[in-house]
C-alpha cells in the first residue's frame, strides 16, 4: 500500500477515534440542525449552507438586539469611573488582570455582569485560543470555557496533544452580555484593544480562533467562518487558524469533521514550528 493510502486510512482513524471520543455530549432536540441531504456526514455545501443561513438568523437577531441596547443604555446611568488607560503600559498579565478587573466602557456589561473574565493559562504560552465572549458559568467563576462548550474545547485540545495549562485561554468580550446574546459593534470596539494586548505580552506561536466573531475582529474581516476555515492567516506576523466554536459543535454534529481537520492542520504546524 502507498505511502499516500496509508496516510488517508491514518488520518480517517484519527478522525473515527476523535468522533467516538467525544461524541457523547448531550445535545438538545431544539438544536440540531439536520443535513439537506438527511445522511448526517460531513458536506461542504451543506455547511455552506448553514452558515449563510445561520448568517441571517445573526444579522435578524442583532437588530432586535440592538434596540433592545438602546433602551437599556437610556435606562442605566452612566458608571461614575471613568475608563483608565493604565493597562495600556503594562508588561505582565497580572498587572493588565488588575487594571481592567472593573473596567466601566460598556455600561450595560458593567452594571450586569459578576466579573471581568480576562483569560487563564499559560502568561509565555506558544498557543493562545480565542472565543466570543464569557457565558454564565465563566461569568460565576471568572474562566473562560468552563461551561458544556467548554469541556468540548478541552477535549479537542487534548485530541491534538494540548492541555489547558500550556496554553492561554481568552475571549474577544471580557464581559458577559446578557442573556448570553452576540456581542455589538460598540462592545467589541471597547474591548478588542484588551485582547490585542493580551497577544502583544504573551506573543505566541499561533493562535486558534474558534468562532465568526473571534476570526474576524482578529482579521478585521466581514468574510463567514466558512470561507476562512480550512487554511491559515496571519495576525501581526502571528499564524493563526479558524475552526468554528465548540458551542457551535453542539448545535450541529456535522461540523466536527471540518474541526477536526482544522485542529489537525493547526497541530500539525504547531510540530513544524517547534522544530525550527
Amino acid at each position: 500500500m502507498s505511502e499516500e493510502k496509508n496516510k488517508i486510512l491514518d488520518d480517517a482513524a484519527g478522525y473515527i477515534k476523535f468522533y467516538i471520543e467525544h461524541n457523547n455530549y448531550a445535545i438538545y432536540k431544539k438544536d440540531i440542525i439536520p443535513s439537506e441531504a438527511g445522511t448526517g456526514l460531513y458536506d461542504e455545501d451543506d455547511v455552506e449552507k448553514k452558515v449563510a443561513q445561520e448568517e441571517k438568523i445573526i444579522v435578524s437577531e442583532k437588530l432586535k438586539v440592538e434596540l433592545i441596547h438602546e433602551e437599556n443604555e437610556l435606562s442605566i446611568p452612566a458608571l461614575d469611573t471613568p475608563a483608565s488607560e493604565d493597562w495600556m503600559s503594562c508588561s505582565d498579565l497580572v498587572s493588565f488582570a488588575n487594571e481592567i478587573k472593573d473596567c466601566p466602557k460598556c455600561t450595560l456589561l458593567a452594571r450586569t455582569r459578576k466579573q471581568v473574565v480576562f483569560g487563564t493559562g499559560n502568561p509565555n504560552a506558544d498557543v493562545v485560543v480565542v472565543g466570543e465572549a464569557p457565558g454564565a458559568d465563566e461569568d460565576e467563576q471568572g474562566k473562560p470555557f468552563i461551561g458544556r462548550a467548554g469541556k468540548l474545547l478541552t477535549d479537542i485540545l487534548k485530541a491534538i496533544n494540548f492541555t489547558r495549562d500550556e496554553i492561554f485561554i481568552c475571549n474577544i468580550l471580557k464581559c458577559r452580555p446578557p442573556e448570553n446574546r452576540n456581542p455589538l459593534p460598540d462592545e467589541i470596539a471597547n474591548c478588542e484593544p484588551y485582547l490585542f494586548k493580551q497577544l502583544e505580552i504573551i506573543k505566541p506561536k499561533l493562535i486558534l480562533a474558534v468562532g465568526s466573531f473571534a476570526a474576524q475582529t482578529l482579521l478585521n474581516t466581514k468574510e463567514p467562518l466558512g470561507k476562512l476555515r480550512g487554511k491559515f492567516h496571519a495576525y501581526k506576523g502571528i499564524k493563526m487558524m479558524v475552526t468554528y466554536h465548540p458551542a457551535a459543535l453542539l448545535r450541529n454534529p456535522n461540523w466536527k469533521r471540518p474541526t477536526w481537520e482544522d485542529v489537525q492542520l493547526f497541530r500539525k504546524e504547531y510540530d513544524l514550528l517547534k522544530t525550527k
